[in-house]
């Protein structure tokens, strides 16, 4: 993904909409949230502090940089009575099994 802007919202004197800036959000990832970051901090700049589109954008770029810069954390921890998955556990189990698949 890179940073350039779709021609449309690019155009000179082109209203900036709450729609834009959730067109860009629909794409968030952590490996891409800093760069949508930079796209909707672009975007939103020459608005007033108090349209909608900047608020909504301000809110996302919040979002975005904890994303981008803390990544997803997904599954939780094991039940009650039931170990943690491996992907979710606080360490991988450094010490050798000897075969290639555990």
């Amino acid at each position: 993904m890179s940073e350039a802007e779709h021609p449309d919202r690019a155009r000179p004197h082109r209203a900036v909409s709450v729609e834009d800036v959730r067109q860009l959000m629909g794409a968030s990832t952590p490996h891409f949230a800093l760069q949508l970051r930079n796209r909707i901090a672009r975007l939103v700049e020459p608005l007033e502090p108090g349209d909608p589109a900047r608020v909504e954008g301000e809110r996302e770029i919040a979002r975005l940089e904890s994303l981008g810069l803390t990544g997803e954390v997904r599954g939780h921890e094991g039940e009650e009575g039931f170990a943690p998955l491996p992907s979710v556990s606080a360490a991988p189990d450094a010490t050798p099994s000897g075969n290639l698949h555990g």
